[in-house]
């Protein structure tokens, strides 16, 4: 049986856009089951994810476990359920596994992708005087806290000799901060794709600058500790992280396709999801959970317990397992294009 989608999230599709992102929603309730098979992998997925993915690419044919899916409209709340052990395995973006070590989460990042930022923008409105991040003193930016979007404004403000301390930052999820970004309320907005795509395909704003070479674009599966000890879970994680790897290949090559899949699941307008597709979905490329996506994470790591939203100081080298490596290429393999 295929997954629909609940009413809920059919009137706030947006809402539930949270992969890479980090923010404070809760746990969905929608669940299916693929396969056969003696062994089950329980695997955290979000609205128009891993699921989604591997149906269209036809990598959920044969096989020989069951996958069991618990959809989630964040990373947070899934990372808290492959804490508590209620899920194997699931995808989360570069923010997510960060605040998760700092509460001691019993998380293992085990697969990761790299793919552009470039959807990771700093918008603002087509009117808006505003020509450069360094011009951003003093005016006030809409930005979830903790997310994605957070540690990309903090980057880009570095890098324009500003802090947060220069702004007025306004923490507010996306839902509200788009709101608050159209109403003019805000005068710029810290946030990734989709939204990115909607703001621009709808002309309601312009990118003043994107996380591109500020931040390091990164994608994760994220697995239980306890998962990783079974010899059985742990070879069918290995064939499932292959499926979702060939799964992305056929992403690039089959960009129409998959972004009205995605549209459909997700309740985006197709034109959002295919302009979001090309530049950051169809970018992403299978690379290795290795020592620079280790210092990488660390940095920003780093920046939130300077901030005191993480409370101590987090070793990141100790969540990760990099036994699913095999033959992949470093973390800093560029980008698609």
């Amino acid at each position: 049986m295929r997954r629909r989608l609940v009413p809920a999230a059919l009137l706030l599709p947006f809402a539930l856009l949270l992969t890479a992102c980090g923010g404070s929603s809760s746990a969905g309730t929608g669940t299916d089951t693929d396969g056969k098979g003696s062994v089950t992998l329980n695997v955290g997925d979000q609205k128009g994810g891993s699921e989604g993915i591997l149906l269209a690419a036809g990598e959920l044919k044969n096989l020989h476990y069951k996958i069991k899916w618990s959809t989630f409209t964040s990373g947070p709340p899934l990372l808290e359920a492959v804490n508590a052990g209620a899920v194997d395995i699931g995808g989360v973006g570069n923010t997510p596994p960060v605040f998760a070590a700092g509460a001691g989460s019993k998380i293992s990042v085990v697969a990761a992708w790299h793919g552009t930022s470039k959807g990771d923008a700093i918008l603002v409105p087509n009117h808006s005087k505003l020509t450069d991040p360094s011009r951003l003193k003093g005016k006030s930016i809409a930005v979830a806290q903790g997310s994605s979007a957070h540690y990309q404004l903090i980057a880009s403000l570095k890098a324009a000799g500003l802090s947060l301390s220069d702004v007025h930052v306004k923490y507010l999820q996306p839902a509200d901060a788009l709101a608050a970004f159209t109403s003019g309320k805000v005068d710029a907005w810290a946030v990734w794709d989709p939204y990115t795509s909607q703001i621009l395909q709808a002309e309601q704003g312009r990118v003043l600058t994107t996380g591109d070479g500020i931040t390091n674009g990164l994608t994760f599966q994220v697995a239980a500790p306890a998962a990783l000890k079974d010899p059985k879970k742990t070879a069918v994680i290995k064939d499932y992280l292959a499926r979702l790897r060939r799964a992305q290949v056929w992403v690039y090559s089959h960009q129409q396709e998959w972004a009205k899949v995605w549209a459909k699941d997700t309740g985006l307008p197709y034109d959002v999801a295919l302009a979001s597709v090309k530049r950051t979905n169809a970018t992403r490329v299978a690379v290795a959970v290795d020592k620079p996506l280790v210092a990488s994470e660390q940095q920003i790591a780093d920046a939130f317990t300077k901030l005191k939203l993480i409370p101590n100081k987090v070793d990141f080298g100790a969540f990760v397992d990099t036994r699913f490596n095999g033959d992949l290429p470093p973390s800093t393999t560029p980008a698609k294009s």
